[in-house]
């Protein structure tokens, strides 16, 4: 009598291919998805919500949401206040921030934002670091719009007379900034009320708009990227003709600049200006 041979069964799978990527359009857990809503919802107030408000600002009724925070609760990703009962991010949650802050590198990131960066803006864009003497030009993506300026990887930025350096005068360190100005030969600029109104309203608006300033027919924006601190982390820039780059504040181009910096500085863990105003 013959015998069939055994059947052969498949190995379970996860959903995840064998190098751990995940697979595109794979499907999650709704339930975690629904609760993540949450957090995301302190992480938006920037302060402890009670519960009712809490839920609501999730998009959820206060019987669905308690479960849930129950739970987080119990993980150390929320903690609720024993005297006022108001929900605020737990030492889980704390954690994880201050881990993926020493995970991320500013620089690689604003690397890797740069070039559709170029196209977006039609100009060569830049990012910045502070380094031992100040503003140094760590990164060039050249865009579809030449610029003929002598800018490369290591060019410092005059503190003074560029988008880039300005930004920094106006968010670094003072100390750090009036001993720049002098080795630039620029240390009457800390006694120069224009300059000053020029930062102040770098500060405000936080872009730093140049026309023609270190060299005729050149324009330059240059926005600041923040990390979670609360610190500039670098300063990142548009460069291209003065007759090309719009200046104008709300321009396509200048809030493709902008829309860039905010992104990569969430991406740092950075507060958003609305919430930093509340």
């Amino acid at each position: 009598m013959s015998t069939l041979p055994p059947k052969r069964t498949r190995p379970a799978t996860s959903g995840i291919p064998a190098d751990g990527s995940e697979a595109r359009g794979s499907r999650g857990i709704q339930s975690v998805e629904v609760g993540g809503q949450l957090l995301k919802a302190l992480v938006r107030s920037g302060t402890a919500l009670p519960l009712k408000d809490l839920a609501r600002a999730a998009g959820m009724t206060p019987a669905k949401a308690h479960p849930y925070l129950v739970s987080f609760g119990k993980l150390g990703l929320i903690e609720q206040d024993r005297v006022s009962g108001h929900y605020g991010l737990g030492p889980l949650a704390l954690q994880l921030g201050l881990i993926g802050l020493q995970q991320v590198d500013p620089v690689r990131l604003a690397v890797s934002e740069l070039p559709a960066l170029a196209q977006a803006v039609g100009c060569t864009v830049s990012a910045a670091v502070w380094g031992p003497m100040g503003p140094i030009i760590v990164h060039v993506e050249h865009g579809p719009t030449p610029v003929h300026v002598a800018m490369r990887h290591g060019t410092p930025a005059s503190l003074r007379h560029t988008g880039t350096g300005k930004v920094f005068a106006a968010f670094a360190p003072a100390e750090a900034v009036a001993a720049a100005l002098a080795r630039e030969g620029e240390a009457a600029a800390l006694d120069d009320a224009g300059f000053q109104a020029e930062l102040a309203a770098i500060r405000r608006e936080r872009v730093s708009r140049v026309r023609d300033e270190l060299l005729p027919g050149i324009s330059a924006m240059a926005v600041p990227v923040f990390d979670g601190l609360g610190r500039l982390a670098l300063v990142m820039a548009a460069i291209g003709p003065s007759a090309w780059l719009d200046l104008v504040p709300g321009s396509a181009q200048a809030q493709a600049l902008q829309a860039a910096g905010e992104r990569l500085s969430a991406r740092l863990g950075a507060v958003s200006p609305e919430l930093e105003r509340l």
